[in-house]
């Protein structure tokens, strides 16, 4: 079987039952500036869809402001709290009291680039710690499927595992919904082995699962640079030495429908929802939704 499906935009096939259960309640991320290039989100999103909005070099009025246009719009908006560019405990309160003041209840707390610290604060837990976000509903924290070497720069995953099962353990001990969301991934079978591994050491933390959403291979290829996808780096490589395949756009639907499969296969997969990273554009990504994912893809605007 191909590692990748890459199909021609006519060629676009209906969802299966399991890809439509898989994707349901899927998230996906924007930032404030692609964000503005969406005239609603009503007309490309499902109702309650939950959007991220990433946090990389944004004064922080245009992202209260992002979040505040998001929740108005009828959708629930997850700020990123990148601990490595807050400053200190009071710039932290501050973020929060700004978010929480338009609706915001929702937070993904991550550590951030450990090049970009410029304060107090190095990682997701030092921010969970300090109890700011007392009141919010939900909590995300960042996982790892292939490792990470700004935590473990010797390859391994040995401080990636201990930092999960300290999020873990907080999550029993507190109020709010926990989730872990991944860096995103494009094989299906090393996700399942560490969704697996996660729930046998007793992490307990339902699992969203990061999919790069309908790109270019090369702009893929840039950011799994960007982002240290070490071993999916590597395997897109090998695709691109494909010429015919170079210049076709890369879709998730063979990862999802493996992951989909499984997952209607063992009700238990830890696996909880779908978190898109929409490298090729929102709104490519959310087309591809709704010409794959049947009811789960259908935008508010259309359903009304």
């Amino acid at each position: 079987m191909a590692l990748f499906n890459f199909r021609r935009k006519e060629e676009a096939a209906p969802a299966t039952g399991s890809l439509e259960a898989f994707l349901k309640g899927y998230s996906i991320e924007v930032m404030p500036r692609t964000a503005e290039k969406v005239e609603n989100f009503r007309d490309i999103l499902p109702a309650g869809t939950r959007v991220y909005i990433a946090h990389i070099e944004t004064p922080i009025e245009d992202m209260v402001a992002t979040a505040a246009r998001i929740k108005r719009e009828g959708y629930e908006p997850m700020p990123h709290f990148p601990a490595r560019i807050i400053k200190d405990k009071a710039t932290l309160f501050d973020w929060v009291a700004r978010y929480k003041d338009v609706g915001v209840k929702q937070g993904l707390i991550l550590a951030g680039n450990p090049a970009a610290q410029v304060g107090d604060f190095s990682s997701s837990m030092e921010l969970l710690e300090t109890g700011a976000f007392t009141g919010f509903e939900r909590l995300h924290v960042a996982g790892h499927p292939e490792g990470n070497r700004d935590i473990d720069p010797d390859g391994s995953d040995r401080m990636v595992m201990e930092a999960a099962r300290w999020k873990s353990a907080f999550a029993e001990r507190t109020d709010a919904r926990m989730a872990m969301t991944t860096q995103f991934c494009f094989e299906a079978q090393p996700v399942i082995d560490w969704v697996n591994r996660l729930q046998a050491e007793g992490i307990r933390l339902p699992v969203h699962i990061g999919i790069a959403g309908p790109a270019k291979l090369q702009t893929l290829i840039k950011f799994a640079i960007a982002c240290g996808v070490g071993p999916s780096l590597r395997v897109l490589q090998k695709r691109a030495m494909d010429v015919t395949k170079l210049l076709l756009p890369y879709e998730p639907t063979e990862v999802l429908e493996a992951l989909a499969a499984h997952k209607a296969a063992n009700p238990g997969f830890g696996i909880e929802q779908v978190h898109f990273f929409p490298l090729g554009g929102i709104k490519t990504n959310a087309q591809w939704v709704t010409e794959h994912g049947g009811a789960s893809g259908v935008p508010a605007s259309a359903s009304a």
